[in-house]
């Protein structure tokens, strides 16, 4: 097992992927196992649906005028970012296992570079469609036009998205200071790792506070229509958006938490938080959530699931009943 230089500071950018997978104690498996099969077989397949099932969403709102407004645009800004992570987790899937070790250094911050920008570009679509949400809550405009914000907001969640990417590889790595390697990505600095989950964390918050003043919000038109009326529509209202709000806080949580706990530790204990245990078991979680997206947010629309029988239909080549 080879040892860091007398220097832990010193710069070497010939070391390869190995030498920093053994510096980490991380081991890259030479013969492939029953596990490693397994875990790639059902990663591809949670691939395969992410991918059909954001494609879906896609195509609907291509297809359907009723959907060409700023928030279906974010939803499906969301579903590509979540069919973009689809994709990376396939990439990551088919350079894994004993495949690692025939990985330059280029291929591997390349291979992270993809989870990262897909990971970074679904969490931030989540927001977006939150920021949106309050938007029309305070505004009480359902439907406005795609204004040049919006535009630059989409614009925005992909450059820092891929900025998150690139940063690894270009300015923020352990390969000159062989103290700070991850134990889950070798050649990642922990420190990098702490900073991107403590954003993803501070994501979670901001959606927790722009969900709850919509529900308070809601929640006071609602007591006050009931008071002029005899409506039982309006405590409907209340009761599935706190569905909607409950799922989509609910899954974020199931799902990242995992991972975001694993690189906090990571970062904090190194090997002695064991990380490497439970990486792969975290990143399908996490990419669970580019599955859950899709089904919270247009399944629970009425119309998008119409669409999605129609799509369905046109492809089985019958007429829609």
């Amino acid at each position: 097992e080879p040892t860091p230089d007398s220097s832990w500071s010193t710069c070497d950018y010939t070391r390869n992927v190995t030498f920093f997978y053994n510096l980490v104690g991380k081991e890259i498996r030479t013969v492939w196992t029953t596990r490693d099969i397994v875990v790639i077989g059902l990663g591809l397949t949670v691939c395969v649906i992410v991918s059909l099932a954001n494609i879906m969403v896609m195509v609907a709102i291509f297809v359907n005028h009723r959907f060409h407004f700023p928030i279906y645009y974010l939803l499906g800004n969301m579903a590509a970012a979540d069919l973009f992570a689809g994709m990376a987790y396939a990439n990551l899937m088919l350079n894994t296992g004993p495949w690692t070790s025939t990985l330059t250094k280029q291929q591997w911050y390349v291979r992270g570079a993809l989870i990262d920008i897909s990971l970074t570009a679904s969490v931030g679509s989540l927001l977006a469609v939150a920021v949106e949400r309050h938007q029309t809550v305070i505004t009480m405009q359902l439907h406005s036009t795609m204004t040049r914000r919006r535009v630059v907001l989409l614009i925005a969640i992909w450059a820092v998205s891929v900025a998150m990417g690139l940063v690894p590889s270009t300015v923020w790595n352990c390969e000159c200071d062989l103290r700070d390697c991850s134990t889950v990505a070798p050649i990642y600095s922990k420190r990098f790792l702490v900073f991107w989950a403590g954003l993803n964390l501070l994501t979670f918050l901001v959606m927790v506070a722009m969900y709850a003043r919509i529900f308070v919000i809601v929640s006071y038109r609602s007591r006050y229509t009931s008071q002029h009326t005899a409506d039982l529509s309006n405590s409907q209202t209340v009761i599935n958006l706190m569905k909607t709000i409950s799922m989509v806080l609910g899954a974020f949580v199931v799902c990242w938490t995992p991972g975001l706990v694993i690189l906090l530790l990571d970062g904090l204990l190194g090997r002695d938080s064991h990380a490497n245990t439970y990486e792969k078991f975290c990143l399908v979680m996490a990419e669970c959530n580019s599955l859950v997206n899709p089904v919270i947010y247009a399944l629970r629309d009425r119309e998008m699931r119409r669409t999605f029988r129609w799509i369905l239909c046109c492809l089985c080549g019958r007429k829609q009943p």
